[in-house]
């Protein structure tokens, strides 16, 4: 379960202290938190039903599979299609992450290779993955807690910068929240791994929950210590809050240390990103909904060795000419209406099947159409095409397949 556990926190930790605080807070100014407890609910209900659904179908393809059996094979498949585009579009933020902290003058090219060494990594298994994620994880957990000791340690930190401003709104929040839920996805990798995992009926359901209770804990402490130093103003203006946070409270020593932790926890995230998109690509191969040379197997290590490598080029391509904010916005509209799919299959189970109590998938639906649709327009318009694409993907298939 260990290892379940920190794939779910490599994806999760590299994603939101270092890239979705800022955006955040440009959306809701002092009501970051409030934003942040409004994803956490959300993800937590999503990691619930998540979690059921793995347990009651343990094959790669989270929601894919499960809203395949649950609702229809096309709800299955707008699930997959969403979740595949959205979080390739997540991989390409990520490497840019990398990017941009470890060489900014040349952050497209190192984003590319980022990307491509690690498709390598994964190539050779998930066992071998996990072991790489471990370190990570032990890493950028270190790096936070002293920065996040330091900053709330420091003459500059005021509790005053926490309390709500004219810089804020209810639907400032509610977009902050969308954006801050890119940082909560990763649980979903854990439920992509249902064939690769020991015993997925109870490692699943026991896995998701403890990354995700990691996860808030981290990112509630750095938010606050990063808010109360540098205020929600000025935190709305930063591209890289935690270093501009240790400068503005008298620590330039620890930039580095930030800056390194940054790209060392986005290499994390994108890690098991590329692993999960794999993965869920495999079952829809498998299913004829995608080429089906994407469903190949390898013979010595088991990896869908094909899906690996064409994750693994797209992302390097995208994160070569992407923008990584439009990235995060784009990725957080898929994946919510994913995971809105999600709720929707948990609503379906019986008692029998371990459903969780009826609130947890009705507020989870409610709550993830309702962050969609307060993202910003831009990321609606162009999640809303990609997801139509994919409708019009299955009616074509569908009809080819009739005839």
């Amino acid at each position: 379960m260990s290892d379940a556990v920190l794939v779910g926190l490599g994806a999760m930790l590299g994603a939101g202290v270092f890239a979705a605080l800022g955006p955040a807070a440009r959306a809701a100014g002092s009501g970051l938190l409030a934003g942040l407890a409004l994803a956490a609910v959300v993800a937590y209900c999503n990691a619930t039903s998540s979690a059921r659904l793995a347990a009651r179908y343990p094959a790669s393809g989270g929601t894919y599979v499960c809203g395949r059996e649950r609702l229809g094979p096309f709800w299955g498949h707008l699930a997959g299609w969403g979740f595949v585009v959205g979080k390739t579009a997540s991989c390409a933020a990520m490497a840019l992450t990398v990017g941009a902290y470890a060489w900014p003058a040349h952050a497209h090219a190192v984003a590319a290779g980022a990307a491509l060494a690690l498709t390598a990594v994964n190539y050779v298994g998930v066992h071998k993955s996990a072991l790489v994620t471990r370190a990570i994880v032990a890493i950028v957990l270190i790096v936070l807690t002293v920065v996040t000791v330091s900053l709330l340690t420091s003459g500059e930190a005021d509790a005053a910068r926490l309390s709500f401003g004219t810089d804020t709104s209810p639907g400032g929040i509610l977009r902050s929240a969308g954006l801050l839920f890119f940082a909560f996805a990763g649980y979903a990798r854990i439920a992509t791994l249902g064939e690769e995992v020991r015993d997925p009926a109870r490692t699943i359901p026991r896995a998701v929950p403890i990354a995700l209770a990691i996860t808030l804990a981290t990112y509630t402490a750095v938010a606050i210590a990063t808010l109360s130093v540098l205020g929600g103003d000025r935190l709305a203006a930063t591209t890289a809050p935690l270093a501009d946070a240790v400068h503005a409270a008298g620590l330039p020593a620890l930039a580095p240390v930030v800056r390194t932790g940054a790209a060392i926890a986005a290499l994390g995230s994108l890690l098991a990103l590329i692993l999960g998109v794999s993965r869920t690509t495999l079952a829809m191969a498998r299913d004829h909904h995608l080429p089906s040379f994407l469903a190949a197997v390898h013979p010595r290590f088991a990896v869908p060795h094909h899906a690996e490598l064409a994750v693994g080029t797209i992302t390097a391509l995208a994160a070569a000419t992407a923008d990584v904010r439009g990235a995060i916005g784009f990725s957080s509209f898929a994946v919510l209406v994913y995971y809105a799919i999600a709720n929707a299959s948990a609503w379906t189970l019986t008692p029998a099947e371990n459903r969780p109590p009826r609130l947890v998938p009705a507020l989870g639906l409610t709550g993830c159409l309702t962050l969609a649709f307060a993202l910003p327009l831009t990321s609606v318009l162009a999640g809303s095409a990609v997801l139509a694409t994919g409708a019009l993907l299955y009616a074509t298939t569908r009809r080819a397949s009739a005839f």
